[in-house]
């Protein structure tokens, strides 16, 4: 390799890590679900006339349930966004090796699967929809 080519080859490089590091200052891409107050903040930008209560988030930041009004909002990530459904109870769940696993009902939205969460805490997040 020339000395032209290498000078080339290292300044493509540091322009990759300039670009990847405004990236993720910027956040762009960013899809993981980080806490309960992230899942109700992206279920109320994503439903209209949403309003958040409890919340439980995968312990992979892959998907969320959250409360809200007799309904409950599934948040899964899809690639570099987050797809939000409203699902009204009961919820069919099901126990995962890795936690529990919620069926949406919906093909191409898929099945959620709650890492770290039990089907247990997903019923009590249902059951808190119908007491009165």
């Amino acid at each position: 390799m020339t000395h032209d080519q290498i000078v080339q080859l290292v300044g493509s490089i540091l322009a990759i890590l300039a670009l990847a590091g405004v990236a993720r200052m910027l956040k762009l891409g960013e899809s993981r679900i980080a806490d309960a107050d992230t899942a109700r903040r992206m279920a109320e930008e994503a439903l209209a006339g949403f309003v958040g209560g409890r919340a439980l988030v995968s312990g992979d930041g892959g998907a969320a349930l959250v409360e809200g009004q007799g309904t409950i909002a599934v948040l899964k990530r899809h690639g570099a966004k987050v797809a939000v459904r409203r699902l009204v109870p009961p919820l069919r769940i099901y126990e995962a090796v890795e936690g529990a696993t919620v069926q949406t009902g919906e093909r191409l939205f898929g099945p959620i699967t709650l890492f770290g969460i039990t089907a247990d805490e997903v019923r009590g997040l249902e059951a808190s929809l119908t007491l009165v």
